[in-house]
């Protein structure tokens, strides 16, 4: 999920941990273990000059289990050698940094195994992406309620019992949410398919996802032999089906058998994509689990990467979303998510 919600969960990690011990400084470090796994992004781009290995790389190893039980007894170990001096001498172990570090670790990727982009909870053994697509990568219903808890709860002394009371509100309102969020897959899920039905689409797979910043606006997507059959659906609407079909070419102007480039891609987008040629000879790659958003020209794929040849590779230009106008396309979100 975005970097906000993992700071959050990573400073109740932490608090869980050595709240009672080192008080607010429990809730720094929390943060801090909750924010390394996202620091693949840089690493990413520090190690890759190829564009799309540096994506690629984002969740991988470092958003898995076995880097969050390594990383765990490194800054354990680390840290209780900085910590453990002065004043402070024998007030914590260095079992207690591992277990803080390993949850606040832990945790990050399993947070984001519920969201459309995924993560490879198995790496280095295995690229599966863990991708349960029931919560939005970004969802303040999520954040905000436990972000305040963890805020009130710093202002209670370390040994104060009012802060264990909030820092149990906090990660029971955001698991409350989490299952509603679950539930209300299950359910879109099923709306999703008697669409289908209804529609009289024969399909070879579909999915569901939420729209962004919610989880009641719902986007689908079915594949056929050729074409992507993609909808909407609000909690809010007046009938329980999907509506505001589209029909989306399987446009494959690059093969996953002439380049392995596009064949990582398609594995990233779980074979959800279009690729349709330029004018100008480079190649537009269209990601389509993620939702279209609503623009002044009509409805687009939000997530497009601009491809280019270099030698027997393929490049891409820096991510930029496809929106002309980000205050219409909220707005036309916000129309629609109320229903129809």
């Amino acid at each position: 999920m975005d970097s906000l919600t993992q700071i959050v969960l990573g400073a109740a990690c932490g608090e869980a941990v050595l709240g009672k011990k080192i008080g607010n400084k429990a809730l720094l470090f929390g943060a801090i273990g909750g924010t390394i796994p996202d620091l693949d992004v840089f690493i990413g781009s520090l190690f890759h000059r190829n564009e799309i290995d540096a994506m690629l790389f984002h969740r991988g190893f470092m958003h898995s289990v076995l880097f969050s039980v390594l990383a765990a007894f490194l800054l354990g170990w680390l840290v209780h050698k900085l910590y453990d001096r002065g004043k402070r001498l024998g007030t914590t172990t260095q079992k207690n940094w591992t277990a803080l570090f390993f949850w606040s670790l832990f945790t990050h990727p399993i947070l984001d195994c519920f969201t459309p982009y995924g993560t490879q909870l198995f790496a280095p053994f295995s690229n599966y992406r863990v991708a349960f697509n029931n919560i939005a990568v970004a969802d303040p219903m999520y954040t905000i309620p436990f972000l305040l808890c963890m805020i009130i709860l710093m202002f209670y002394k370390r040994q104060n019992k009012r802060r264990r009371f909030w820092l149990k509100l906090g990660l029971g309102l955001s698991s409350a949410y989490m299952l509603f969020t679950i539930f209300n897959k299950l359910y879109v899920q099923h709306v999703f398919k008697s669409s289908l039905i209804k529609e009289d689409i024969v399909y070879e797979r579909f999915s569901v996802q939420p729209s962004i910043f919610n989880n009641v606006l719902w986007y689908g997507i079915a594949e056929t032999e050729n074409n992507y059959h993609v909808a909407f659906y609000s909690l809010l609407d007046q009938s329980n089906h999907f509506s505001e079909w589209q029909i989306l070419p399987k446009d494959r102007a690059l093969r996953p058998e002439d380049y392995k480039d596009i064949a990582d891609l398609a594995w990233f987008s779980n074979d959800y994509y279009s690729i349709e040629s330029l004018d100008n000879g480079d190649y537009l790659y269209k990601d389509l689990r993620y939702p279209l958003v609503k623009t002044k020209q009509g409805y687009k794929p939000v997530f497009n990467l601009k491809l280019y040849k270099v030698g027997e590779r393929l490049d891409m230009k820096p991510f930029t979303p496809e929106m002309d106008d980000f205050s219409f396309t909220m707005s036309a979100l916000w129309e629609r998510l109320k229903g129809k």
